[in-house]
């Protein structure tokens, strides 16, 4: 049973939304059954690994609930205007993300080039899922290690040497890179209806069900409260350290800026409103941040241990935390699944915009594009499982007394190939992306476009949402982008 009901006016008539669109063309790759499908899917594009520690740790380190208040501002300004154009340009194209711009925007009367954003996002997609499949890798050796009760009772020096064992060998870092990026690439080729909706009408509800198995057992361990306060307690003194944090996560969290959110829209039905399906997507983001905090920092804290960022919290102190209380290697073995179908759900919406361009491109079969793209991103992921291990001293863009080098072996400065594709990516394509396709929304596509599928009777409301695409979320965009080029 639906939430909200698909007609949004008889519900919402103060608004004046209508669920409805004026476009009725159609995706060749096919539609989303409903649009609730879209919504599944937008969330499990945004719901990653960040969300397992990231935004809980920095929602705690930047105030508590001072942060979760700027973060929903900013996810208001920032995070949904972007996602709203790139849905409203995906729908209206129905094609894949490259070609949906290239055609809107002759369509327009303005220059097809403008299709070079989304090419340089679904590059940004590809190098990201480079990576991303190789950490969401080690969620799948844990999920092993958890299983056989390796951690149980584990002392930190004992977590620390078993991670660093991990990483250290590139041979068991390629075995999991390999079978990550193959079941990924598996759900893609089976299609949107077969593979990708039949999977993510599974992966999300069991996402859920995880998560809350584990919120129920963190009011067992006698420190929910301890796990609260970290997460609430209301700072005003870190808000103002806070607020380019918030920002700068807003934008990073809803998976916007690279096209996926984009190809979604493409299969999106015609009559769903895209304003309320949007802003359901963000909720549903923020409260499985949030979730995931309640759930993991009350086992943090009835270990005795201290909540740490990165990386760290997940491999290091939570498997410390899953080896020293009761119930722990249940607890642990559902929680590296849990992170594991959260990984699975982001990296099929990176593949998805490459595989349907390509497949509009070349006329070969989706299975054929997605074995050929998906074994690319498998080499240039060897990169970065050697990154840890054989190639640890190769570093990229040094910048010695004696000049710049593109790559020198042993040098103290410069960055591993995982750091650089990092760089690259967050800070660099992922901004740019998301300015250029805001832009194009706003001041590309014409009013009556973008009113038509927004779909949105009130003037007020119409030019309140128009004026936060075309001029609020790019400023802070750019802000985001200055900020971490700066850092």
């Amino acid at each position: 049973m639906p939430l909200i009901s698909d007609n949004v006016r008889s519900f919402f008539p103060q608004y004046g939304v209508l669920a409805v669109m004026a476009s009725d063309k159609v995706s060749i790759h096919g539609a989303w059954a409903s649009r609730w499908v879209f919504i599944l899917a937008a969330t499990g594009s945004a719901v990653g690994l960040g969300n397992i520690w990231k935004f809980p740790y920095m929602t705690g380190v930047y105030g508590g609930g001072a942060f979760v208040v700027m973060y929903l501002f900013c996810i208001a300004l920032v995070g949904v205007p972007i996602m709203l154009a790139e849905t409203m340009i995906g729908r209206r194209g129905r094609q894949s993300p490259v070609n949906a711009m290239k055609s809107l925007a002759i369509e327009a009367g303005a220059s097809k080039h403008w299709s070079l954003a989304a090419l340089m996002g679904m590059v940004a997609a590809l190098l990201i899922l480079s990576f991303y499949s190789v950490v969401a890798g080690w969620s799948l050796d844990y999920i092993i290690g958890m299983g056989r009760g390796d951690f149980t009772g584990i002392s930190a020096d004992g977590a620390g040497a078993a991670f660093g064992g991990l990483t250290s060998d590139p041979w068991r870092l390629t075995l999991w890179h390999s079978l990550f990026m193959l079941i990924t690439a598996f759900v893609i080729a089976k299609g949107v209806v077969a593979g990708l909706e039949r999977s993510l009408r599974i992966m999300m509800p069991l996402l859920f069900v995880l998560l809350l198995v584990l919120l129920g057992y963190s009011f067992t361990t006698g420190h929910f409260r301890e796990g609260f306060d970290f997460l609430f307690h209301f700072d005003p003194s870190k808000v103002q350290d806070g607020i380019l944090a918030a920002m700068g996560h807003a934008f990073f969290t809803l998976s916007v800026g690279v096209g996926s959110i984009m190809v979604y829209g493409a299969y999106m039905p015609k009559k769903a409103s895209i304003g309320v399906t949007v802003l359901t997507v963000g909720v549903l983001d923020t409260l499985v941040a949030l979730t995931a905090g309640l759930a993991l920092f009350p086992i943090v804290f009835a270990a005795g241990l201290e909540p740490g960022g990165g990386p760290g919290l997940m491999f290091v102190t939570l498997p410390i935390a899953f080896g020293n209380i009761a119930f722990g290697q249940v607890m642990g073995l559902i929680f590296f699944v849990l992170v594991a179908v959260a990984a699975w759900s982001s990296s099929i919406s990176m593949l998805e915009p490459a595989v349907a361009y390509f497949v509009e491109k070349t006329g070969r079969s989706r299975a054929q594009v997605t074995a050929a793209l998906a074994l690319l991103c498998w080499l240039v992921g060897m990169g970065t499982v050697l990154s840890f291990n054989l190639w640890a001293e190769a570093k990229f863009f040094v910048f010695a007394e004696d000049g710049f080098h593109l790559l020198q072996w042993g040098a103290e400065g410069g960055k591993t190939f995982f750091d650089s594709i990092d760089y690259l990516t967050s800070r660099i394509l992922l901004p740019l992306g998301g300015l250029a396709f805001a832009m194009f929304a706003g001041w590309v596509l014409s009013r009556d476009a973008v009113r038509d599928e927004l779909s949105i009777r009130s003037p007020l409301l119409f030019n309140l949402a128009l004026w936060l695409i075309r001029v609020v979320a790019p400023i802070g965009v750019l802000i985001v982008f200055i900020a971490e080029l700066s850092k």
